[in-house]
Order: structure tokens, then sequence, then C-alpha cells
């Protein structure tokens, strides 16, 4: 059974799972050339994965049970499992946890496809509603506190399916890096009375040099201090602090946002394995004032090294301003 171990030092949480060893890794599945029977992501291979736990059809798909559009199944080899209760156990320094959780695959097509930048809008629209709608549903439990929604796109990146697929886990604790997302941005409210990320929209807008592109609902931009080459985020022009309550309208000009995006960096960057992480307040936090949600995209274009780990600072050998000029002229 997974298990929540606590550093004694700086008090981070890592997650023992060792039946994760078993993933298929990337070499294997690149070899593959026919995708229909070897991809258990791929139409017509539903049995391959566990059974799913929801599925998005068209309206005159029903009575196929291989006709879907969006399917949500169980990680086959999951980081955390969603059966028992959590327990806590110390024996002197060590601190742990069961390692209870949801961990979930959302299969974003039902044809082999390896780069969401290649699917239509409405796909696009559609994966985003299935993410909201879990979020949604998981936000009932009341063992999680935080859901992390995430993509991991080329190998390089930490995929171990080349199929579009996005994941998320539910935890039953908050996140280091969303905690200190979230008392950062309540320490800015506290001294200014406003949002940390309005203002950085505003700014951003204002000054322009690493905006990428707009709409009437969406921002993208590059950030001021990027840790990685081209990073980018999206954010919502309206403050909200929970991706889970965004209206179905306002998923209409994410997926446009979000195409367009992935769109600039693949043909600026020649396709390059990239993640992205959907940051969105925590359940049971007062941070409806304060927190922005948002999507943060990190292409994979450099390593992390060893100034990096022992650190935890990073270097970044492109400007976000330089970035920012070369996406806003990228193909779209």
């Amino acid at each position: 059974m997974p298990e929540f171990r606590k550093d004694p030092v700086i008090d981070r949480w890592v997650i023992i799972a060792a039946e994760r060893s078993k993933r298929p890794q990337p070499a294997r599945i690149a070899g593959n050339v026919n995708h229909a029977e070897a991809c258990p992501f791929c139409r017509g291979n539903e049995s391959m994965t566990p059974p799913e736990i929801c599925v998005y059809r068209g309206p005159t798909t029903r009575a196929d049970p291989s006709a879907w559009q969006i399917r949500v199944v169980p990680n086959k080899y999951p980081a955390v499992i969603g059966e028992g209760d959590l327990s806590h156990q110390r024996e002197g320094l060590c601190e742990s946890m069961t390692g209870i959780g949801a961990h979930e695959v959302i299969i974003e097509s039902p044809e082999h496809c390896v780069d969401m930048a290649e699917l239509d809008e409405e796909v696009i629209e559609n994966v985003l509603q299935a993410c909201r709608d879990r979020m949604v549903h998981l936000r009932e439990d009341k063992r999680w506190q935080h859901v992390l929604i995430y993509k991991n796109q080329g190998g390089a990146a930490g995929a171990t399916l080349e199929h579009v697929h996005s994941q998320l886990i539910a935890l039953p604790m908050v996140p280091r890096e969303v905690g200190d997302e979230v008392r950062a941005a309540e320490h800015y409210h506290r001294k200014t009375q406003h949002c940390i990320y309005c203002d950085i929209i505003d700014e951003q807008r204002r000054e322009g040099r690493r905006l990428v592109s707009e709409n009437g609902d969406f921002v993208v931009c590059c950030p001021f201090a990027p840790r990685f080459p081209f990073e980018t985020w999206i954010l919502p022009k309206k403050h909200a602090a929970f991706f889970d309550r965004l209206s179905d309208i306002e998923l209409v000009p994410l997926a446009r946002s979000l195409r367009e995006t992935l769109r600039r960096l693949h043909s600026s960057l020649d396709q390059a394995p990239f993640n992205y992480v959907i940051h969105s307040a925590p359940f049971h936090k007062p941070s409806s004032e304060h927190y922005h949600w948002h999507i943060e995209i990190m292409p994979r274009t450099t390593g992390i090294a060893g100034f990096e780990w022992g650190s935890g600072y990073y270097i970044n050998t492109v400007a976000p301003e330089d970035a920012a000029q070369v996406l806003r002229e990228a193909k779209t």
C-alpha cells in the first residue's frame, strides 16, 4: 500500500509507492507501431484499462460502448489509493500516514494522438469539462483537501504513455507548493487588500512586454520570474479561486486560450515536451478573496541540474520578455 512519509527536517511529504515501478517505460511505448492493438487508451481497447469512472459521449452514440469522446479511469499504477481512512504513525522522528487518495487518468481522445495541440478546440473544451467535473465530485469526499490536475506530454516530461491524457490526484493534505502560493497571496492581500494575481494581470496588460495573448475572459503571459524557458501562465481576468466553479460558458474561451497557447509553444519549440498544472485553491480554505486559480505550462527544453537541486533556485536562459515576443509571433 502507498504511504506518505514526512521529511523531519523541512516538513516535506513524499509518497512511497512501490507499485508505480511497474508502469510501462516510455521507450517501450515509443516502439509500438500498431497503436490500435497496443495502446490501452485507443478506442476498442477499453478492456486494457481499469473500468471507467465516468465517460463523455456524443448525443447519438450512447448505445455503442466504444463511441466515447473522453474517458476517466483509475490509474492502473496509482501513487495513492482510495480505500481506507487516513491514519498517522509516529516512531521517533519518523512520521507517516496511510497513502490514501484518488489517482485518475483523463483520456483525452479515442483516436491515437500524441500532441494536445493537435486536438480541436471543442475536444479541449470537453477535456477541461471532465477535469472540472471530477474536481467537483471529489470535493464531496471530506477526506480530500486538494485535487491536483496535471499533464505530462512526452517522455522527457514524465509521460509513460504517448496517447494524449492528463491525470489528477486527490490528496488528504494541501501540497507544499500550493500552500506556499496560498500563504503568499494571503500575505499580499493583507497588506494591499488586492489579489496579487489580479494585480499581475493588470500589470501584464498595461506593460505588455510579457503578454502573449488575451481574449475577453483570459490572459496568457510569461511570468516575470519564470523557472523554465518559455514558462507560460493562463489566468482568468475575472477573480476566481476555484477551478471547479468554472461555468460551461467560461470553458469555451479557456479551451481557446489553452489550445492557442499550446500551438504557439508547439511551433516555437519544435514540439518540445511539456507539463502543465492547474493551480486551484484548497477545498476547505477561506482563500476566495486572495487566491486566483490559473494554469502553469512548463516546456521541458532544459533539465534541472545540481545547482537547482542544491539551492532551490532556477537558472533560466531565456528572458520572459524574449519568450513572450517569440510566442506572440508564433503560428496558431
